[in-house]
């Protein structure tokens, strides 16, 4: 699946005061037939692609699906497969925040009513990059609930985390061959001297938190620890081993330059570049997840030379191409986003209005030498991997093929999606 997406991230930031809306300020609104052409234009068949939720979802049980039926109508016509990214970074004003324990249950229900909705959307990503929005919101104090504690942020993902499960569930009901690519953050803490070596160890075993917890696996004893004593009950723990979603489950995760991290011996961190690279970094959660991988994220900026951000695409490719080659089930990649995006130089903190070079196309919808490159690309290598593939050929309809009601052929089809996971990863393991 060569992808793109069209960001959709709207945290708020000055205490909840200010929305910051990435699809606004990169004038998707006025222009998304336009971006939709240029989607078609480099050959992408696949858009992570969502709503703007706090312009569609307005109160419990209170909709506006204007424009979202407008615009999935056409990528339905165009035979542009979505990827749905219902939940990127914020939730609607009359929510609050990531805090609000009946998040979970208010969110599982607007995804059922999204799946109600638009049942042939078979690909879905509910909620983006869990780890990173509760850090980012209740750790660091830069988003939403703008938290610096960590049972706030335990707080935060656990929300998160029973929000992605339960719209999982909901939109099962609906969708019963619908699957979930994941779209979260790849680290590694590098500890910078022996002193840093414990910390580099206990941040280690956080970043797989998110993750350990949506697959309902057993996290590590010093996370159990850290859990319970930041607010987590036993029941909340359990509650999440005994929903395991995982065989309906696609590792997506993303990788740029700053997520590898050196540790030092008083605990700060800083952005180590690209020391060990996506293929070394996938191989350690792949082996702790055992699910087909599809790479979700990456960028770079186009530099003074005009070549730097094809370079990486390069590099970033070849990794993917390695994962495939030794073996790990490999089905997608994504260079993100479609256009470049607007104060990220910032984390999205402040809205500065600085123009971020980091797309397939500027802002005037002009193609880049990146947006050539993976044109390219596309071109070169799509008929090329089927034959070579020695991964999961994943199980997806073509759009024109959505049913009403799902069939016995579905429910085979994603029973073979979960057996054929079980017998690489046997395979593997043997």
């Amino acid at each position: 699946m060569f992808a793109t997406g069209i960001e959709n991230s709207i945290p708020t930031i000055d205490h909840g005061k200010t929305r910051v809306d990435e699809m606004e300020v990169c004038g998707h609104y006025e222009r998304w037939r336009e971006d939709f052409d240029c989607v078609q234009e480099i050959g992408i068949n696949y858009l992570r692609y969502g709503p703007p939720l706090y312009r569609t979802w307005l109160g419990p049980n209170k909709f506006d699906w204007e424009f979202t039926d407008i615009t999935f109508a056409e990528l339905k016509r165009r035979d542009i497969t979505p990827i749905v990214d219902l939940c990127h970074f914020g939730v609607p004003d009359w929510i609050g925040d990531f805090q609000n324990p009946d998040f979970p249950r208010l969110f599982a229900h607007y995804c059922g009513e999204f799946a109600e909705r638009f049942p042939w959307v078979q690909l879905y990503t509910p909620i983006n990059e869990m780890f990173i929005c509760a850090v980012f919101s209740a750790k660091y104090g830069w988003w939403n609930e703008q938290k610096k504690d960590d049972t706030s942020f335990v707080t935060a993902l656990k929300h998160l985390v029973k929000a992605n499960i339960m719209a999982m569930i909901e939109i099962l009901k609906r969708r019963h061959d619908a699957i979930f690519i994941q779209s979260e953050s790849s680290e590694y803490y590098h500890a910078d001297s022996p002193a840093a070596i414990g910390r580099a160890e206990v941040l280690n075993q956080m970043r797989f938190l998110s993750l350990d917890l949506n697959y309902g696996r057993r996290v590590d004893s010093g996370m159990y620890e850290y859990l319970l004593d930041n607010g987590m009950t036993r029941e909340e723990y359990n509650w999440f081993l005994e929903h395991r979603l995982k065989q309906h489950c696609i590792l997506g995760n993303d990788y740029y330059m700053l997520n590898e991290h050196r540790v030092f011996a008083d605990g700060h961190t800083v952005a180590a570049g690209e020391v060990f690279g996506y293929c070394e970094i996938t191989r350690q959660y792949y082996n702790r997840y055992r699910v087909p991988v599809m790479h979700t994220e990456t960028n770079l900026w186009e530099g003074p030379h005009g070549d730097e951000a094809v370079k990486w695409l390069w590099k970033e490719w070849a990794n993917v191409l390695r994962l495939r080659n030794v073996g790990i089930p490999t089905v997608g990649f994504t260079w993100y986003s479609l256009t470049d995006q607007v104060d990220w130089d910032t984390a999205l903190r402040e809205k500065n209005g600085n123009v971020n070079p980091l797309g397939l196309f500027d802002l005037d919808r002009k193609i880049r030498n990146v947006g050539r490159a993976y044109k390219q690309l596309i071109a070169d290598w799509r008929n090329v991997l089927p034959a070579q593939s020695v991964c999961l050929v994943v199980p997806i309809k073509k759009i024109g093929e959505h049913p009403d009601a799902v069939d016995e052929e579905d429910d085979a089809a994603g029973r073979e999606f979960g057996a054929r996971d079980s017998q690489v990863s046997k395979a593997q393991r043997d």
